[in-house]
């Protein structure tokens, strides 16, 4: 059992990990946390009906319309967990109606969010207390696109620790890419979207990582299909995200009273189900600079570095 060191000004506490008493109260308190999986709108928890055997946790749809199946253990899971979330992703599939459903059934759901109910992906997260991590090698070999997640929790009087720590594969010298599986890149804005934005999208992302990487901040840019973001491990600071075929727009993750603070650059919108603000670019009158303290502020609410 893992031992959490929590140090303070008034002293050192030692809490030992408090794992969840019961797979119920695990998933209420993913569900009810939405933090832990910010890019996820989560639509129902214990998802039942249709001709499908067993029952999805969770289902919700992702910041890029995927379809999100969510499969939560409170025990550790090796391989043995793909063959059951694959028979919930192929009913995904053959059932867009009934998720549609709940989708609609949803009173504050996204606005700007656009799901393609006739061609949409399907994105499994696995979440435990611990995942085995030869379960990787099983999860590079299917076409679907799996998060392993590990939550662990450190219980101190009132207050609830949660550790979230994302699965990744080890960097091999040499990869074979999983075929079915899209990639998201220049190549891919500029069939789906205007051409000409579509290049001056990647061109404000690529000075964006610069600036990033002459900061020191410790984020990886990953784009994606309907935006570009940058991610400390599993969780986002900031990105550029498609509004249209040729609009695009930063979006911070930061409460809307800290992006009210920001007189420049001013704040087109703030989204509450994705707790972000949205400033929309003008090509060529955008200027970069303007954002990096917005960013900075993004980054240190993230990390607290």
């Amino acid at each position: 059992m893992a031992n959490l060191f929590w140090k303070t000004k008034s002293g050192t506490k030692s809490l030992l990990a408090t794992p969840f008493k019961t797979e119920e109260e695990f998933e209420r308190t993913v569900f009810e946390t939405s933090e832990l999986l910010e890019e996820i709108f989560l639509l129902k928890r214990q998802v039942r009906g249709g001709s499908k055997s067993g029952i999805p946790d969770i289902i919700g749809v992702d910041s890029d319309g995927n379809i999100c199946i969510i499969e939560m253990k409170n025990v550790p899971v090796d391989s043995n967990i793909i063959p059951q979330v694959l028979q919930y992703a192929f009913w995904a599939e053959k059932n867009p109606d009934s998720i549609k459903a709940l989708w609609l059934e949803k009173e504050n759901r996204p606005e700007d969010l656009e799901i393609s109910w006739d061609d949409f992906q399907v994105r499994i997260l696995v979440i435990a207390p611990a995942v085995l991590r030869s379960t990787l090698d099983i999860v590079e070999k299917i076409n679907y696109s799996v998060d392993l997640i590990e939550i662990k929790r450190w219980v101190d009087g009132d207050n609830n620790l949660l550790l979230v720590t994302k699965l990744e594969p080890e960097v091999k010298m040499k990869t074979k890419p999983v075929s079915g599986l899209p990639v998201y890149d220049e190549e891919f804005y500029l069939s789906k979207y205007n051409k000409q934005s579509a290049k001056e999208f990647v061109s404000y992302a690529r000075q964006v990582d610069q600036i990033i990487k002459q900061k020191g901040w410790d984020l990886e840019l990953k784009f994606n299909k309907h935006h570009c973001s940058f991610k400390a491990g599993f969780f986002i600071a900031f990105g550029i995200e498609w509004v249209g075929s040729k609009t695009f727009a930063f979006f911070v993750k930061l409460p809307e009273s800290e992006c009210l603070k920001f007189s420049k650059p001013k704040m087109t919108r703030y989204v509450k189900e994705w707790k972000q603000g949205v400033y929309y670019i003008v090509p060529g009158e955008t200027k970069i600079e303007d954002f990096v303290p917005l960013f900075e502020k993004a980054y240190q609410h993230l990390t607290g570095k």
